[in-house]
């Protein structure tokens, strides 16, 4: 798609995309010297990109029975169709919320790994169990949208860990993807350290959806892609602009997700 004023980063120099370019080389280069590490605790593995079997072990996978709505684990089984008491006192917009795993160690290395430290490989990984854990959002989606980065922070990151994702799980199940569906309009505060009422005001109105994807948005049911739910003041926001411009539904996947313990 072509760039968009308002949308997109600003313009990038040639001096600037030949060092991009000469640091993926130098990165090349050194994956050909070193062994290839695992992404949350850098013991050596057989491929790049793979976790290793201890850091798999230790992931929490969330699995059946969990709240049909927010995809919260339950610690026992309450029935098909069963609600948390926070999907009941305060109804997300959006229609099912499914993770991987719960935000513990392991994941947060895991997504650290992606988002910070330039292991795009990382997406790779996580796609797959993406794809089995929202293999019944997906089974009904016509388009994938990820949860968009401001401009600002776009350009310091260089690219969106959701829009990774989105990729990754587009090209494994052949369900297209909008990656400029949404854009985020208002740069916001980080979300870390805020309460669940600061989150929903530090988010609010800081999303809309593109002109030039309107129409594709009309009527789809629509999968939005992050790579963790925390309080879901992010994705309630992204959820409501989607449906304002006119998806049928939205559901939402993430590879992690805050769960408080009792």
């Amino acid at each position: 798609m072509s760039m968009r004023t308002g949308t997109q980063p600003e313009p990038i120099s040639t001096a600037q995309r030949v060092t991009r370019r000469v640091g993926a080389t130098a990165r090349r280069g050194i994956d050909l010297i070193l062994p290839p590490l695992c992404p949350s605790c850098t013991a050596p593995v057989a491929d790049r990109g793979a976790v290793c079997g201890s850091c798999w072990s230790r992931l929490d996978l969330i699995e059946e029975p969990y709240c049909a709505r927010l995809g919260i684990p339950f610690a026992y089984d309450l029935g098909a169709g069963a609600l948390s008491a926070a999907a009941i006192a305060d109804p997300p917009p959006y229609e099912r919320a499914r993770a991987v795993a719960v935000y513990d160690d392991v994941a947060r290395d895991l997504i650290l790994s992606l988002k910070f430290h330039d292991r795009g490989e990382v997406a790779k990984v996580l796609a797959p169990w993406m794809m089995r854990a929202g293999r019944a959002l997906l089974a009904d989606a016509d388009l994938i949208v990820p949860v968009p980065l401001h401009r600002r922070r776009l350009w310091s990151r260089r690219f969106n860990q959701s829009a990774e994702l989105a990729k990754e799980l587009s090209r494994l199940n052949g369900i297209a993807t909008a990656p400029m569906a949404l854009t985020r309009i208002r740069a916001t505060a980080q979300q870390v350290g805020l309460n669940a009422s600061q989150r929903d005001a530090n988010v609010r109105g800081a999303f809309a959806v593109t002109k030039a994807e309107a129409l594709s948005l009309r009527g789809a049911a629509v999968v939005l892609i992050d790579d963790v739910i925390t309080s879901g003041a992010t994705i309630a926001a992204c959820s409501r602009s989607l449906l304002r411009a006119g998806a049928r539904q939205v559901d939402v996947l993430a590879f992690a997700r805050v769960v408080e313990r009792a």
